[in-house]
């Protein structure tokens, strides 16, 4: 495996976070090459670190005083031996190839255990929503749609959203397809409930997370009831994440952007949740209104020098990061376990550095990573298609008891595979076995393609 990765990281030396992923993902399943060596013989490993496809573009656009911008699109088709290409599309100054890749490679992996027929992708921009107005974000959405629209469809790709690319993006993106396909089909998930998208969707990321861990915790016969949470971020994985704790009993304490954090000893209850979603969702504002609103809470700026976030440095018993990739290192861990937090469930894609993460092993706390804690939302994505195929509408428990069954499923799963390659109670290598076997005994079965 350390052949491979050499390799990856002599051919795109710049792409620090998919050479993370990469070693990972190879590190944990030596064992089930060791026991299958058709995998080899085949050149899996080689064909699965290579995007099937990697498309970029320029999107040229307007702001409102009519200067001309131009922004880098990309689309990384991964890989698609179970299904279409199915992952997000992310608006943020931080877009580079390197980060799609990673994004696209986990994405595999995790559609690969919500058990539907999906493949994995990831797409975006460096283009940055924060303070344009909305005929600015339409005219970009246009633009990127423009050349995108050549790549996708129903059958082949079906993005999502993902950072800052929620339904206002998702309808301006979803209407300059229809223009240019002049066809109506379910190209985009997370649409709007009044034109073909699905109940629970904005949720079912952040319920997701916070359902894997509740499946965590019944291995110790304990719920989540009366657990203090740290919960980092304050967009839509955040908001529901804290959402359904509170409704299951736990007490989240934090929330987060990327000004600072706020600390509320109190809780977040309904009425306070309610405040963050207006001020994030509507307002657009910062966090630490929070602590001017609600005296109970502390609003703590960054600091972009100290060498672990303070967030993460709190008494609590479970944490659940839901911001960004590599939000916790190896200091931020210690904290965490010193603090005594005995679960972290990632509602972000890899927000744990490798050096946290092996911590959390060496300390035998529960560990649920990305890939299977949080494809709660691409699960509710695959059942939105599901939907437009079949021209239905589900209700909201007819959704959420499938998004429950599936993210069982989906620890079943994790729990038997590790079990199985004398690795029990790892759910990182769980989840990375269980999602390799099922895409590469697939691309076995297809042939040379």
């Amino acid at each position: 495996m350390t052949d491979i990765i050499e390799v990856v990281k002599d051919r795109d030396p710049q792409e620090r976070e998919f050479h993370q992923a990469v070693t990972e993902v190879m590190e944990s399943i030596k064992p089930v090459l060791d026991q299958n060596p058709i995998y080899r013989q085949a050149k899996i490993p080689e064909r699965l670190v290579e995007p099937e496809r990697v498309i970029m573009f320029r999107v040229p656009w307007a702001d409102d005083q009519g200067n001309v911008q131009v922004n880098r699109g990309f689309r990384i088709e991964m890989n698609s031996a179970l299904g279409p290409y199915k992952g997000g599309l992310r608006f943020h100054p931080s877009v580079n190839l390197g980060i799609l890749k990673f994004l696209a490679f986990e994405q595999v992996f995790k559609n690969a255990l919500t058990t539907l027929p999906m493949g994995g992708g990831k797409g975006g921009s460096d283009f940055d929503p924060k303070g344009k107005s909305d005929n600015e974000v339409m005219r970009f959405c246009q633009s990127f749609m423009s050349e995108l629209f050549r790549h996708i469809g129903p059958d082949t790709d079906v993005p999502a959203g993902d950072i800052g690319v929620g339904a206002r993006e998702i309808g301006y993106l979803f209407g300059m397809y229809k223009k240019l396909r002049n066809e109506f089909t379910g190209v985009l998930t997370g649409k709007g409930l009044n034109w073909g998208g699905s109940l629970i969707r904005p949720e079912a990321t952040g319920y997701g997370s916070v359902y894997f861990a509740a499946e965590m915790l019944a291995t110790r016969n304990e719920s989540l009831e009366g657990k203090t949470c740290l919960v980092s971020g304050s967009g839509n994985v955040a908001q529901f994440t804290t959402e359904k704790l509170i409704e299951l009993g736990a007490k989240v304490v934090t929330l987060s952007d990327s000004s600072g954090y706020i600390y509320d000893e109190s809780g977040l209850d309904a009425q306070k949740l309610e405040y963050v979603k207006v001020l994030k969702n509507v307002r657009r504002g910062r966090i630490s209104e929070y602590a001017d609103k609600f005296a109970s809470a502390v609003h703590t700026e960054v600091d972009p020098a100290a060498d672990c976030n303070p967030l993460w440095n709190h008494k609590a018993d479970c944490a659940f990061p839901s911001a960004t990739q590599n939000e916790i290192n190896a200091k931020d861990a210690q904290n965490l376990i010193d603090n005594g937090v005995f679960l972290v469930s990632e509602g972000a894609n890899m927000p744990t550095m490798p050096d946290g993460i092996d911590i959390f092993k060496d300390q035998k706390i529960l560990y649920g990573p990305g890939k299977a804690a949080n494809a709660g939302g691409v699960s509710v994505s695959g059942l939105e298609m599901t939907q437009n195929s079949m021209r239905l509408s589900w209700t909201r428990d007819e959704v959420d008891s499938r998004l429950k069954l599936i993210m069982k499923t989906i620890h079943r799963t994790c729990v038997d595979a590790a079990e199985q390659y004398g690795q029990s109670g790892n759910y990182e290598a769980g989840a990375n076995i269980a999602g390799f076997v099922k895409v590469v005994d697939a691309m076995l079965d297809q042939g040379l393609v």
